[in-house]
């Protein structure tokens, strides 16, 4: 399984950029190889809760009218996805990493990948290389070039 991280979910979400057609490009490949692709519940909370408060932000009803369109989209663009849920044993892992200083959400996408043996797509080196037994990956950017340097 191969779990999308918060900003691999963003860039599918812009139209036309070099990192997502590499990023398509390298799930489309793995995907017709019968691996299955998703994304934690975390990250789609993540995305929701900014279009909810958008909507909460807005007194005047034809001024919440985008930000629901724009929340019935990301329903739309999430359905193609496996969601992989915070459950009781992705909860125990969790409360594991009480010490480690990274932000919570990323723990809790970090505990959801363990509990599923997950490959995590992320560009979040930083926070998710102190998470122990986590397998991380980053499909945005260029591989790096090979060959002998001058």
């Amino acid at each position: 399984m191969i779990l999308l991280d918060t900003d691999h979910i963003s860039t599918l979400q812009v139209p036309s950029s070099d990192r997502r057609v590499r990023l398509v490009n390298r799930l489309a490949q793995v995907a017709a190889a019968g691996e299955v692709i998703g994304t934690t519940i975390v990250t789609i909370e993540e995305q929701m809760r900014g279009w909810l408060a958008a909507i909460a932000r807005e007194r005047r009803p034809h001024r919440q009218t985008g930000p629901y369109r724009e929340l019935a989209r990301l329903f739309e663009f999430f359905r193609p996805f496996h969601h992989a849920l915070f459950d009781e044993r992705a909860a125990d892992i969790f409360e594991q990493f009480a010490r480690i200083r990274i932000g919570t959400m990323d723990k809790k996408i970090a505990s959801i990948a363990l509990v599923n043996r997950a490959l995590l797509l992320t560009a979040n080196r930083w926070d998710y290389e102190q998470i122990p037994g986590l397998r991380f990956e980053n499909w945005m950017d260029p591989p790096p070039a090979t060959g002998a340097v001058p």
